[in-house]
């Protein structure tokens, strides 16, 4: 891990041993931005999708909802192809680098071209089991009204919420099967695009970083680890020339937060595949 040149002498070694580092991110296009909440989606869905109360499966139908509403926003299949087919590119260059592990190298590559595969189909149909569900239909409506989905106003759901919970895991599951692809491909793309960052150690002096945009680099996401016991979080913003970040200190959530005075060293990650 390379230290920039502005942390001096007289700052302590970071992290210490055994100190974690809470990581925030930033994307810096509308096609990482979307990935990033597929991505919490997906998560959420799966951290539910196998629990047998009825709070599990609501919890669980709503991020499959979510994750359906932003792919009918964005034409997500063909951003995910075009993202792969790049990433495809990149990695094809490399096989004449001798740093380059080979057998990693073509794993990745088998990996890209299954995906890219499987996105091509013309079976290939995200959320369609979704989108005609009936049940799924009247839920979807209800969502946006606080409290629209409670047993009076959906009896239909209340129903299907008292059945068995094996058998609304197992439609749950058959819900996400067709969405299999679209959640594998912004895995796999978001890893390899955290595994592109060089990190680097600096200081945001009196809690205010930035940084140039390097116009040869294509930076997609920055990343910003920081440790928790500091009692900061960043605030990061960034265009096509420049990102900034400010370290924030909220003591009270009653209080809006404020911006560190002190000195505040991190982790940073330009994500540049």
């Amino acid at each position: 891990m390379k230290t920039d040149p502005s942390i001096g002498p007289q700052h302590r070694l970071f992290p210490e041993p055994g100190e974690e580092l809470v990581f925030y991110e930033q994307p810096l296009n509308e096609r990482i931005r979307a990935f990033l909440r597929l991505e919490y989606l997906f998560d959420l869905v799966a951290h539910s999708i196998d629990g047998v109360t009825d709070w599990h499966s609501r919890a669980a139908l709503g991020g499959l909802i979510e994750i359906t509403d932003l792919l009918s926003r964005f034409d997500l299949r063909a951003e995910l192809l075009k993202e792969t087919e790049r990433h495809a590119q990149v990695l094809t260059g490399l096989r004449q680098n001798p740093s380059v592990d080979p057998t990693r190298l073509q794993q990745s590559l088998a990996r890209l071209d299954q995906l890219q595969t499987q996105l091509r189909s013309s079976s290939c149909q995200p959320a369609q089991a979704l989108r005609k569900d009936e049940l799924v239909y009247a839920v979807r409506h209800r969502l946006p009204i606080p409290g629209g989905t409670c047993s009076f106003d959906l009896p239909a759901y209340h129903f299907w919420l008292r059945r068995p919970a094996e058998l609304r895991i197992a439609q749950l599951n058959n819900w996400l099967r067709d969405l299999i692809v679209i959640r594998d491909g912004v895995a796999e793309a978001l890893t390899m695009i955290r595994n592109s960052a060089h990190p680097l150690l600096v200081v945001a002096r009196a809690g205010f970083y930035q940084k140039p945009v390097d116009a040869n680099l294509i930076c997609q996401l920055v990343r910003v680890g920081v440790s928790g016991t500091l009692g900061v979080f960043p605030e990061i913003s960034g265009g096509k020339h420049r990102f900034t970040i400010r370290f924030l200190s909220q003591p009270d959530t009653a209080t809006r937060p404020t911006q560190s005075s002190k000195d505040v060293e991190f982790e940073l990650q330009c994500c540049n595949l």
